[in-house]
């Protein structure tokens, strides 16, 4: 599991551009800049649609005036769903950019993956909000339980800045 102090992995998410797939490269996003990245288990579910990606549209202003350049919402699902969601959620409109980790592949890079088959859930990711500076982790906060957005949460992260 990624640990304070560590280097996020050079990897590419994906994001819709022009109604088609496009990766992006995490490393120039975070090239000499201040990026919160907050990965939830998935777009639509329950804790992620009603507490996580509300409660950093809640905080954006204060993130920013924190010296925050970009917040990141990282899940493991497709470029479509990631951008239907930052769209019919407001996150999007509030400044959150919805990026896809279709392959789970940043997600299992940086140590967050579990699997729920139970719950439908399959190469997931735990909920996770951390602060990236200059690439590097600065803040790491991580749930102790499924189903809660309390350390995760935008207030949390605020808090810590």
């Amino acid at each position: 599991m990624i640990k304070l102090g560590e280097r996020l992995p050079e990897t590419e998410l994906l994001e819709l551009q022009g109604g088609a797939p496009a990766p992006v490269a995490l490393g120039p996003v975070l090239k000499g800049r201040k990026v919160v990245i907050f990965g939830l288990p998935g777009a639509y579910t329950p804790t992620c649609s009603a507490a996580h990606v509300p409660s950093f549209m809640r905080v954006m202003d204060g993130l920013r005036e924190k010296g925050v350049d970009e917040v990141i919402c990282v899940s493991v699902n497709d470029p479509w769903v990631m951008d239907a969601w930052g769209k019919s959620s407001g996150g999007e409109a509030a400044g959150i950019r919805f990026l896809a980790d279709a392959a789970c592949s940043f997600t299992e890079a940086i140590g967050m993956r579990f699997d729920a088959p139970s719950r439908g859930f399959v190469a997931r990711s735990l909920r996770y909000a951390l602060l990236a500076e200059d690439g590097v982790v600065t803040r790491l906060h991580m749930e102790e339980k499924g189903g809660v957005c309390d350390l995760t949460g935008g207030e949390a992260m605020l808090a810590t800045l």
